[in-house]
């Protein structure tokens, strides 16, 4: 089945449709709900495996669908959407990821009383971020961009009666915003200078030849060229999403909402949609590759952030308790790995990387979920313990989600993945550290989730919630089946061998393989720093288990001001509160203060003056001219009657007045004469 791309809006139609049907059902339509949720969103994945088909039949082209949408100006304000593989893949990966999710929600969230509005909550989700996906416009990218930031929101804060979810929601919607003002900056600039936000309009886009050309050529600020500043601009949209160093503190909060939550957002969706949009726009970034004088190139700033990030986000996750945070952390490290590849120039390893991470952190999240549900929603490491017998098919799909992840060679996916993006790094001539921060990443990634595996379901329960667990039911356990088979075999799309994925992505039909001998060495190094890490975590974890909760953990007992650093993670919020917060603070402080004594009293006393004026002129208009013509007119009016009680009708009177009057004026004529 093709899908035409002129029908590729129907892919986020449908999840939003299910959206405005939940937002209209009672609560008491919990079935309605969530069969129309997760009908919507399996007819848009057959609707995006069919735009897949579309797209293989011609890798190398962007098929598009530009409109009009409004007048601006002179000129016109145009959308549009773009089918080319990498659109398919994500779309294929967005709606088939979430289906799986939305069927364990119908488990997860049985006996929840907003069960309704929680679907409403995910299908707005699933269609924004799906029109995000099909967007052949920056403006339109930006828009679904906002609506994933939007349901976010809603979704992180479901649970708002907890004051911890509200806060968390709070925080990564501020947080995301910071980000996302570099991204609009960043996109008005670039209708500046290009007259256009379409990616591609038949030779005419922004990432097309001409627009990056003419934006390569002109210089800015400090000598950086105009697609250099923008590109950084764009990605500050990108650190935001993905958690990227210095904005990674909002994700690990996130983990308030319920686990599916953390599943979609953290794990497929929300996230990845960094990844995704310099993945996009990565013409634009690699413009200025060319420019020898340029003094930092995009990508170089790409490569440093995801390389921090992979590193803290790694080193973090050693030293916490809560079970869905150190999955939080380990997506913020995955993340980083992710930028780590676009930053040293393979957008291909990073994008195999994010769909693989799809797959095996949302069987781990839902793994999670599993074991909290369980355990009477207990996440804390310390209470829990001994599940891998009465959680059998949990633990079988989390281990196989913890194999991947750490890089177990060479049956998983995580494995393929993440050696094409250490490949990558140990290609590239302007540094060494990214691929350092990778290595040592490797082995911190193995240990925190054998350490995580070991306290879960090794050793004996040590609380009440662990003692009573018991299996989840299938609409729980067959999704994590399903994904821990794709956890498997998507890696095998992308091996040395057959590259099959990165071909189609690079947009060429035929596969270039190369034997597992090449590179071969950087590859034993890291099969050695996995085995290292997985070593290190089952000597202290696994060997010897703790049997009390208060027991205290092995490794903090050898370095304890360092664990406890990393339990309180690095300070990096008190950090914020100390210089962001207090900053934030006292500028609020200061803006009460003018508001209340300056603008205020400004406003108070030219109030006053006002009325003054008001009094005066009112005084002067009623007192002065009024009075003042009121009396005129009344003077004239008495001289008028007056002069009309003279007015008799008598001919006889008014003769002897005459004749009086001449006689006066003879005499006064005589008498002026005689002088």
């Amino acid at each position: 089945m093709n899908l035409p791309v002129a029908q590729l809006w129907l892919i986020p139609a449908l999840p939003l449709l299910a959206a405005g049907i939940g937002a209209l059902t009672p609560r008491g339509g919990r079935r309605l709900a969530a069969t129309v949720a997760i009908g919507a969103l399996a007819l848009s994945f057959l609707l995006s495996v069919g735009a897949l088909i579309t797209a293989l039949a011609d890798p190398a082209a962007h098929l598009v669908h530009n409109f009009d949408w409004f007048e601006l100006g002179s000129g016109t304000l145009r959308l549009g959407w773009v089918l080319d593989p990498l659109t398919a893949f994500m779309a294929v990966m967005v709606t088939f990821v979430g289906l799986l999710i939305f069927i364990f929600s119908t488990g997860y969230l049985r006996a929840d009383a907003n069960f309704t509005r929680f679907f409403c909550f995910l299908s707005l989700f699933a269609a924004a971020m799906l029109g995000l996906v099909i967007a052949n416009s920056l403006l339109l990218l930006f828009i679904c961009w906002e609506l994933v930031g939007l349901a976010s929101y809603l979704l992180i804060g479901f649970w708002f009666h907890k004051p911890a979810a509200a806060a968390a929601a709070k925080k990564a919607f501020i947080t995301t915003r910071i980000g996302d003002l570099g991204l609009l900056l960043g996109m008005v600039w670039l209708y500046d200078s290009t007259g256009s936000l379409l990616f591609f309009d038949g030779g005419a886009g922004v990432l097309e030849p001409a627009a990056l050309d003419a934006l390569a050529a002109q210089a800015t600020i400090g000598g950086l060229a105009i697609s250099t500043a923008i590109g950084l601009l764009i990605f500050c949209g990108a650190v935001g999403k993905s958690g990227q160093f210095p904005l990674h503190v909002w994700l690990p909060d996130a983990m308030e909402g319920p686990t599916p939550v953390s599943a979609l957002i953290h794990a497929a969706t929300m996230v990845a949609a960094g990844v995704f949009l310099v993945a996009r726009v990565y013409p634009l970034m690699i413009a200025d590759q060319p420019l020898a004088h340029v003094p930092v190139h995009a990508l170089t700033v790409v490569a440093a952030v995801g390389a921090v990030t992979a590193l803290l986000g790694a080193v973090i996750a050693i030293g916490q308790y809560d079970i869905k945070r150190i999955l939080a952390f380990s997506t913020v490290s995955q993340l980083g790995y992710m930028m780590l590849a676009l930053g040293v120039g393979s957008w291909v390893a990073a994008i195999f990387h994010l769909l693989t991470h799809a797959f095996f952190k949302a069987l781990l999240f839902l793994a999670a979920g599993s074991v909290i549900d369980a355990a009477h929603h207990e996440q804390d490491l310390r209470h829990l313990g001994g599940l891998r017998g009465p959680m059998r098919i949990t633990f079988a799909t989390f281990a196989i989600g913890t194999m991947a992840l750490a890089g177990v060679p060479f049956l998983f996916s995580g494995f393929w993945s993440k050696e094409g993006i250490l490949h990558a790094a140990h290609g590239w001539d302007v540094s060494p550290l990214p691929l350092y921060a990778g290595l040592v990443a490797v082995v911190l990634t193995a240990f925190y989730m054998t350490r995580l595996v070991a306290e879960v379901f090794h050793g004996t329960a040590r609380g009440e919630g662990a003692a009573h667990a018991k299996e989840s039911p299938p609409t729980m356990t067959i999704p994590l089946l399903i994904l821990a088979g794709c956890a498997i075999a998507l890696g095998f799309l992308g091996t040395p061998a057959w590259p099959w994925l990165q071909a189609r992505l690079e947009g060429r039909t035929e596969i270039h393989g190369h034997s597992l001998l090449e590179g071969g060495g950087l590859m034993a190094l890291s099969i050695l720093l996995v085995a290292l890490g997985i070593g290190a975590g089952w000597a202290l974890y696994g060997r010897r288990t703790r049997t009390r909760a208060a027991a205290v953990d092995p490794l903090a007992a050898r370095i304890p001001r360092i664990f406890s650093a990393l339990t309180d993670r690095l300070w990096f919020d008190e950090l914020y509160a100390a210089t962001v917060g207090r900053l934030s603070d006292g500028t609020a402080r200061l803006a009460d203060l003018l508001d209340r004594h300056v603008w205020d009293g400004t406003i108070r006393f030219l109030s006053g003056l006002g009325l003054f004026a008001g009094f005066v002129n009112r005084d002067a208009d009623e007192d002065v001219l009024n009075g003042g013509f009121d009396a005129g007119s009344a003077g004239l009016r008495r001289g008028g009657q007056a002069y009309s009680r003279r007015q008799t009708g008598d001919a006889h009177g008014y003769l002897r007045v005459v004749a009086i009057s001449f006689v006066v004026l003879v005499m006064v004529i005589m008498l002026g004469g005689g002088q």
